[in-house]
């Protein structure tokens, strides 16, 4: 017997819809990349949304094309994250950090058809774009005053519609977006969002005990738009009639304090660099923020030094997450549960560095190398697969990838650990694990002993070969601002909080770590480097 309930898609339009139509005087506050701060309710949001729908229509793009985007956190991409999807077509967010031939890659794969770009890369579209045959039209994200020669202009194609708009009838189960791994060897990998995971996705992301959302928030996502749709807060805030505010394009310590002190912000989230940022200025400048509750770190592990300084520095509780640009990015959050209550400050912490439990959606299992499910007892670990309803199912373009079991599950290439309450712990990405004599050693774990010392910063932990242990762990530490500290006096640090074999042979300080287009370290640069080096000392 079949239900007798309305049957109405789940599509991303009707997320803006609802915030214009309940919230419509809440706001979405952006730093704009000509300067000033811009700032308009959810109503006028939404009607900029349909001048820019019917522009697209009227541009010719058809339900299925490719709409790519190489920009910030701005306004303007938040409209488009809504005017292309809400027209059937698919909206690709190119990261403007990948060297330019992968940019140039991505586009083609993806077949792009026309290219929206923050006029701070006009000079580096004006020398790629011959070389993408398939984008026939460039649109610079900006007024005319500020607009290169040669390109339409963002705020003339708003400006020549009226808002006078019916948007189509979708299938949910429609492409809405795409995003290529930048986390990857050889080319990025297309991952293709529809509405349907989308809007669940965005949903499970603002219960209680994910983000735990509300129209009484002020969302600041340090997460850019291009990298896993902001970690779908462009959708989750306005879902729940959150104000929202983007970053533009800076990110560093100062700005992102400004915005927090000016705009009143309660919830943020984005990767550990940027809340080191945040905490060395505080700290220069003796600064405090009271409107934190939240902070959410993903991208990276954070040690507990940096949960603590963070927690100390911004005002707010941390809340690590794990996730994907396969799994939308959602996959576990770590809050507490009712037996946490009676928690001392230091097993509260032990808690924090796990990544968190699984919320429904998102379905986990760790494998021994057998290929058989481990236990969850929070000792064995295995590699991490997950499946879900927001996880991806192949890759873009790309059939029979390895990554995707015959049995429906994505393998994470991860090691992890799942405890009895279900808390996720990853002990390494499975091409970073160091294996010594035979021994796995975490480094993460390694990570963490060596910035509980208070002049580490960062630190990249990475195995080199030995010749009688197969591997060794090599730590490579950077110092906070006016702080000093000898390589050995690091290593005894280290020594003290971890297993006596699991000790590095050498820990190592440089003046910066190389850090990826969403700010994880570079650790098969870091090798590659080491190899180089080697080879040169030998020869």
């Amino acid at each position: 017997m079949l239900a007798l309930m309305m049957d109405r898609p789940l599509t991303l339009p009707s997320i803006l819809e609802h915030a214009a139509r309940y919230h419509g005087e809440r706001e979405v506050v952006s730093r704009s990349v000509e300067g000033p701060i811009h700032r308009y309710g959810y109503a006028d949001a939404l009607s900029r949304v349909k001048k820019m729908a019917k522009a697209l229509l009227a541009l010719g793009v058809k339900p299925g094309d490719r709409v790519a985007t190489l920009a910030w956190s701005t306004h303007r991409h938040f409209e488009l994250y809504f005017a292309v999807t809400g027209i059937g077509a698919v909206l690709h967010t190119i990261n403007p950090r990948l060297h330019d031939d992968q940019i140039v890659w991505v586009a083609r794969h993806a077949e792009d058809s026309v290219l929206f770009f923050d006029i701070t890369f006009s000079e580096q579209v004006a020398q790629l774009a011959p070389r993408i045959a398939s984008v026939k039209t460039l649109v610079a994200m900006t007024d005319r005053r500020h607009a290169p020669d040669g390109v339409l202009v963002y705020e003339d194609l708003i400006a020549a519609e009226t808002d006078d708009f019916d948007w189509p009838e979708l299938d949910e189960r429609q492409a809405s977006g795409l995003c290529y791994t930048s986390g990857t060897t050889g080319n990025p990998k297309g991952v293709l969002y529809g509405h349907r995971s989308t809007v669940l996705h965005a949903l499970a992301l603002a219960l209680p005990d994910a983000f735990d959302l509300s129209a009484r928030d002020v969302v600041l996502p340090c997460a850019q738009m291009y990298h896993a749709n902001a970690w779908c807060t462009p959708y989750a805030a306005p879902l729940v009639g959150a104000k929202l505010v983007l970053p533009g394009r800076q990110l560093d310590g100062p700005a992102v304090c400004e915005l927090i002190e000016k705009e009143e912000v309660s919830f943020l989230l984005g990767v550990p660099t940027i809340w080191v940022g945040v905490a060395d200025h505080l700290d220069q400048t003796g600064g405090t923020l009271t409107s934190v509750r939240t902070i959410a770190i993903g991208g990276s592990a954070p040690t507990a030094a940096l949960i603590s300084r963070i927690e100390q520095r911004l005002g707010g509780q941390v809340r690590q997450i794990w996730g994907m640009t396969e799994t939308s990015p959602l996959g576990v959050i770590n809050t507490p549960l009712p037996a946490h209550g009676g928690e001392t400050e230091g097993e509260t912490l032990q808690r924090k560095l796990k990544q968190g439990r699984g919320l429904w959606g998102v379905e986990l299992r760790i494998l021994g190398e057998d290929g058989r499910e481990l236990p969850r007892d929070g000792r064995s670990s295995g590699a991490l697969q997950v499946r879900g309803p927001w996880v991806s199912s192949a890759y873009f373009k790309q059939d029979g990838a390895a990554a995707f079991t015959d049995d429906g599950w994505f393998d994470t290439g991860d090691i992890a650990t799942i405890d009895a309450e279900g808390y996720l712990r990853l002990t390494d990405r499975a091409k970073d694990v160091i294996k010594s004599g035979g021994e796995w050693i975490s480094t993460l774990d390694l990570e963490d002993a060596v910035c509980s010392h208070p002049a580490v910063a960062m630190a990249a932990a990475i195995g080199v070969p030995h010749p009688k242990w197969d591997e060794r762990p090599l730590l490579l530490v950077t110092l906070r601002p006016g702080r000093t500290a000898e390589p050995e006096a690091l290593k005894a640090h280290v020594a003290e909080r971890v297993a006596k074999w699991w000790t590095p042979d050498e820990v190592r300080i440089v003046d910066e770590l190389p850090l990826g287009p969403t700010g994880k370290v570079l650790k098969r640069e870091l090798r590659e480097k080491l190899a180089i080096s080697a080879t040169a000392s030998q020869s």
